[in-house]
């Protein structure tokens, strides 16, 4: 059934409907052929079989597929498995009742984290397509598949800095005594204190800037103590600038021949940090207060669910831990086959995602209990987020057990796997849907990929500087913020309720053989547009003006940071108002081209416009 629909959906874009039933005709004998192995002559079908090799080379061209289906599963769960798995979840259920946490979580996973998900792979494996040439499905929206590719390089400009301090500490660890064990190196201040539980000012262990692993991390490795601020960055770090410039060529060799290339390096950035979390999950175990650890992590406490900051911390993450809107999602799975079975695929990766970050937690919180048993404090204490998490608490956890060079190397391994892959998935996003639109830069892939790469190297050497910190967390909260939100809103917009989720969904039958169910459409329609637009509401309402610590940015930083989120979300205006104006015909004439599919323009000349009738925005 599949193999007779593939070149009614090939011809739909291209063809009236006379040569259609021709091809089918043609297809069908094809079949009898190969099942009964009659050599057939008739010149109609080979004429017929001809049509069907033109017609796939001018719809889909010379696009590459990926090796193995593997490869695309690994792919997807690669870039949807990150740094903020292990970072931010464990801490954000703990901090949010526990256990209580998941019923929002899971709730925000099934009625919007699931069905973008589905709807990005679905996108771009019927399309084939990058997030910007996707748009012929509703010209007028081309412009939000620019707003993603902007944001995807723009996240490439201050990720991969991260993935340099994994692969810093990386190196530092290979010697019998950490760096960060002890007190008396050049980085410490006369301050240093290895008995980390002298605390003062009702400081908490997780904030003390005086242990010897705090110090490694401000004064060691960012030489933040040689800044005053954004405003004085001082020059880039040579030894920062080293590890960059492997992450960039890791980065480059694993993306400049597509999919080939980059399909076989996550084999091992993919499922290595499962192997590393597993051994550091067996050893947290073993440890003393690790039951503690656990047990504040999983405590139970429906109070929470009555405080609105809960929910709007779930949403949050569900969305940007599965990652879509990105245009990494439909990038990916552009380079499928045009019959793979892209709902499964949908929620067995998203499913492997969430199910990473509950149980990264243990192995988290283990280490945390033990943390505080050791110093004798709560574990309120050490509990934290973020870079504090990865580079000052774990580490300085790691550096107390024996075998400590061994679960240090193992565990800056994790973290530097966890990040490539991801930074792989946003920089094929922007290789992908720029190569798509821009033929001169297909045929020049290899140059395009090193010169990305290079443009994201130029851009992070601010944030390897004195002041680098500032830059950083200025563009991790700008660069893909609200904006990315913005951009995914638009995109169901556009897809749901323009494009429509009846003609979506016969798109998806004509890949699989099915329509999604009601469930799945209602969401599409009408639940992940309203959950988006909550989180963009609650984006703008929560946001704060930029602080680091105790340092507060500022005033013109934040301009700066709101310039940089509204140069991405402008495309989507700007290209409205540009396409509105470079088509022919009357007002309504250019308001049927823009959100009408480009393989059906003819329409519009014709008057017969699906998207002038209520029919059409009534249909789920």
């Amino acid at each position: 059934m599949n193999i007779q629909m593939l070149p009614d959906h090939k011809l739909s874009s291209v063809a009236p409907v006379k040569p259609f039933n021709v091809e089918k005709k043609g297809v069908e004998l094809i079949l009898v052929k190969d099942q009964n192995g009659v050599q057939y002559t008739n010149s109609s079908i080979i004429s017929a079989q001809n049509h069907r090799a033109h017609d796939s080379r001018s719809t889909e061209g010379d696009r590459e597929t990926w090796g193995k289906k593997i490869d695309f599963l690994l792919s997807v769960i690669g870039f949807a498995v990150d740094l903020a798995n292990v970072w931010r979840f464990p801490y954000l259920c703990y901090k949010n009742g526990g256990g209580a946490f998941l019923i929002p979580y899971i709730l925000f996973l099934f009625i919007a984290g699931m069905p973008l998900f589905y709807m990005e792979l679905a996108l771009g494996q019927y399309n084939r397509e990058g997030a910007a040439t996707v748009w012929k499905i509703c010209p007028v929206f081309k412009g939000v598949g620019y707003t993603v590719i902007v944001i995807a390089l723009y996240v490439g400009f201050y990720y991969n800095v991260i993935i340099a301090w994994s692969l810093y500490y990386l190196f530092s660890s290979f010697t019998n005594d950490l760096p960060w064990l002890s007190c008396g190196n050049t980085w410490n201040s006369v301050n240093c204190t290895i008995n980390g539980s002298v605390l003062t000012n009702g400081t908490s262990y997780a904030k003390n800037k005086r242990t010897p692993a705090a110090e490694f991390y401000e004064r060691g490795v960012l030489h933040i103590h040689e800044s005053e601020g954004i405003h004085d960055l001082g020059l880039p770090r040579w030894e920062l600038i080293l590890c960059l410039v492997v992450v960039c060529f890791i980065l480059y060799f694993s993306l400049w021949k597509g999919v080939k290339s980059s399909g076989k390096v996550v084999y091992i950035t993919a499922t290595m940090p499962y192997l590393v979390l597993f051994v550091l999950l067996i050893r947290g175990l073993t440890l003393p207060g690790a039951m503690d650890g656990i047990r504040a992590y999983l405590h139970i406490d429906l109070k929470m669910l009555n405080n609105p900051a809960v929910w709007i911390d779930a949403a949050t993450q569900i969305f940007y831990s599965l990652g879509a809107g990105f245009g990494v999602l439909i990038a990916f799975s552009s380079y499928n086959k045009f019959d793979n079975n892209c709902y499964r695929d949908a929620m067995l990766t998203s499913t492997v995602n969430c199910v990473t970050s509950f149980v990264s937690g243990f192995a988290i919180f283990s280490v945390l209990g033990y943390m505080a048993h050791k110093h004798h404090v709560s574990i309120k204490e050490v509990a934290t987020e973020g870079a504090g998490l990865v580079f000052i608490i774990y580490p300085e956890a790691i550096s107390t057990l024996p075998g400590s060079t061994f679960f240090a190397v193992f565990f800056f391994i994790m973290l530097l796997t966890l990040g490539i892959d991801s930074s792989m998935g946003g920089m094929e996003a922007v290789i992908t849907g720029l190569t798509d639109d821009f033929k001169i830069l297909k045929r020049n892939r290899k140059l395009f990929t090193f010169a990305t790469a290079f443009l994201t190297f130029l851009v992070a050497l601010f944030c390897v500087t004195n002041g680098g910190i500032y830059v950083l967390t200025l563009l991790d909260t700008y660069a893909a913020g609200t904006s990315i939100l913005f951009g995914v809103l638009i995109e169901a917009i556009g897809v749901s309720w323009f494009y429509g989720v009846d003609r979506f969904s016969e798109d998806i039958e004509r890949m699989m053989g099915f329509k999604p169910g009601l469930y799945w459409r209602l969401c599409w329609k009408f639940v992940s547009p309203t959950f988006l637009l909550f989180v963009v509401i609650a984006s703008v309402v929560t946001s704060q003006g930029l602080k680091y610590d105790e340092y507060i940015f500022p005033g013109w930083a934040n301009v700066v940071g709101w310039g940089i989120a509204m140069s991405s979300m402008l495309f989507v205006p700007v290209y409205a108002v540009y396409k509105f104006l470079s088509v022919p015909g009357s007002f309504k004439q250019r308001i049927a081209y823009c959100i009408t599919p480009e393989h059906e323009h003819h329409l519009v000349a014709e008057g017969n416009v699906r998207q002038f009738k209520l029919k059409h925005w009534l249909a789920i």
